[in-house]
Parts: structure tokens; sequence; C-alpha cells
């Protein structure tokens, strides 16, 4: 399963959302940097068990450099697929979670998420002379959190099957769970020094812990940082791909939905992706809205509804301008 984006539209722009994505692109590209001394890189920065639990090895380390191993190995990723997970399903999760506690409070809660899941990950492999990276953690804690805040979410999720994307939606208690209960399988199956290089308790105790947490940092006051951020950084685009909920008499071959956008692509025009249901002939198609549509303007979409042997009906989209 592979999360597309959620039908949650923030209010303003996750300004510290993209700015970690952007600190975690600026580390892995660093890390590229380091040519053979790469090894070297992550141990120093990776988080090692070992370096905490066995006198012998934490003798190379300074308390300075033990410290911040605890808050580094978060930023440093495997290898482009593991940091292209990682963003992308901050990227999903994070702009929603941000929107509800704000700027300044999301960034502690987002770093403290992940210095707790480093912390799981010490208590399940006290011993291990093998080293942890990743964002995963620290994420796990925001999945948590918008498990909390947004339990009746649903998820628009691509499932491929045979090359063929289909496009669903999964109500996010559905989807988060099932993320979690693997967690706890993958966790039982390896042991200290196993698990192919994956945190699984990390995910475990980052998770948990931003269920925890997250009440309590959405009832912190607000600061004026984060009411400025805000204003300047208030949302003007609506999702770009949107599914649509279309409606017709069984009997009808045209199906009826609406598209939301924003007053500002109402005035200047855009595109969207539109994913429909099953009985479309086709369920992913691209929609151009030109400039100045109204709210309440309706496009047809011709021999796009149902088909039924060579008779092909049509879909009309309602456009609802928000705001």
């Amino acid at each position: 399963m592979i999360p597309i984006r959620d039908q949650i539209q923030s209010k303003s722009y996750p300004v510290v959302t993209r700015g970690i994505i952007g600190v975690n692109i600026l580390v892995f590209i660093l890390q590229l940097m380091q040519g053979e001394n790469i090894e070297r890189f992550i141990y120093m920065y990776g988080l090692v068990p070992a370096r905490y639990s066995v006198p012998e090895v934490a003798a190379h380390f300074s308390s300075g450099e033990q410290v911040f191993a605890l808050f580094s190995f978060m930023f440093l990723h495997g290898g482009f697929l593991h940091i292209l997970g990682n963003m992308w399903f901050l990227h999903i999760f994070g702009d929603n979670v941000e929107d509800r506690m704000g700027p300044t409070r999301f960034l502690l809660f987002y770093l403290l998420c992940g210095w707790i899941s480093g912390f799981a990950h010490l208590w399940a492999n006290w011993t291990s002379t093998v080293p942890t990276i990743g964002a995963s953690g620290a994420i796990a804690g925001v999945m948590g959190a918008y498990l909390i805040l947004f339990p009746k979410s649903r998820i628009i999720t691509l499932i491929p099957i045979l090359f063929i994307p289909y496009f669903i939606e999964i109500p996010a208690v559905v989807f988060l769970g099932i993320w979690f209960l693997f967690q706890f399988f993958y966790a039982s199956l390896s042991g200290p020094e196993s698990g192919g290089g994956i945190a699984w308790w990390a995910h475990i105790g980052g998770f948990v812990f931003g269920m925890i947490a997250v009440k309590l940092f959405s009832r912190l006051p607000e600061s004026r940082i984060d009411e400025k951020l805000s204003e300047t950084f208030a949302r003007h685009s609506s999702p770009r791909l949107q599914r649509i909920a279309t409606a017709a008499d069984t009997e009808d071959l045209d199906l009826q939905g609406s598209v939301v956008i924003t007053a500002k692509e109402a005035r200047n025009g855009t595109r969207k992706m539109i994913s429909v249901p099953g009985d479309a002939s086709r369920r992913t198609f691209m929609v151009t809205i030109p400039p100045e549509t109204e709210s309440g303007t309706r496009i047809r979409l011709a021999g796009l509804g149902r088909k039924q042997g060579d008779r092909s009906g049509d879909i009309y989209l309602k456009i609802s301008v928000d705001g």
C-alpha cells in the first residue's frame, strides 16, 4: 500500500514539514560526499547501542558526541529508497499534524518523537554494534499523532495489481493500524542483531509516544511565531489529486461528482488529477479548470461515465470554490 494523499487539506503551508524534508535531503547529499569514509561517518553520527552499553566502545567517543548521536541519527539514511519512503510518509501525514499543533510545537514534537524512538531502539538492542539511522522513528510519532487527531480521515492509497494502478480510499485508522501491526510482526521475528537493518522497535516506540504526547502538545499555548507563520504561509491551492464520490441512478450511465478548488485557482485556472470509482470507463484522468471559473459551474467530461455495451455516459463535475 502506497499512500498518495489524505482527504484533509491543511489550512497553511507546512513550513516545518518541508524544512525537515529539506534538511534530510541536504544531510543525505553530505553522506554521499563522504566516499570511502561513509562507514565511519555513519558510525559516528548513527545510533549504535554498544556506544552506550560497552565501556570499551564508549571510551572512543566524547560526551558531546554521544549526546549528539541521539539526534543526528534521525537525519541520516541508508539509500535513495530509504530517504524517499521516509520523506513521502512525512509529506503525507506531517502537514495536517503541523497544521493542528502549529510550526514550533510540531518541530519540538517531531524531534522528541525521534529521540524517544532512539531510546526504544537502545532498549531492544542494548549491546548491538550495528548502527541504526533514519527518520522513520520520528515519522512514526507523527503517524501516531495523525491517528489520534484525524481517526476519521481517509487515505487515498495506491495498490498496484499486475502493473495496473488502483486508487482506493482507506480509513486512516485502518491504514495506520495495519502499518503498526506489521511493525510488531516484524519486530517479533527479529532478534537484537537481525531485522534486516530496520529498527522496528524504534518505529513502535515513536508511534506509541506520538499517540500519547499529541494531546499535550496540541494544548500548549500558541506562540506569536506560530501565528505569524500561519498568516504568512496560508494555503492558496487545493490537492492536486482528488478522488470524487460519484452518484448516479442505477439505470443512468452519467455520473455526478464535485471538485474543490481555492479562490486563487478559480481566478487563474488549474489542472487536477481526478480518481473515480471503478464503474467509470476511466479511473484516473486530468481535468483542466479554466480561469474565472465560478463556484457551482459544471464541467462535462464526455464518454467517461458508465459503459453499457457500445454506449458510454458522461461525468458531470460541479466546481466548489473554497474561500
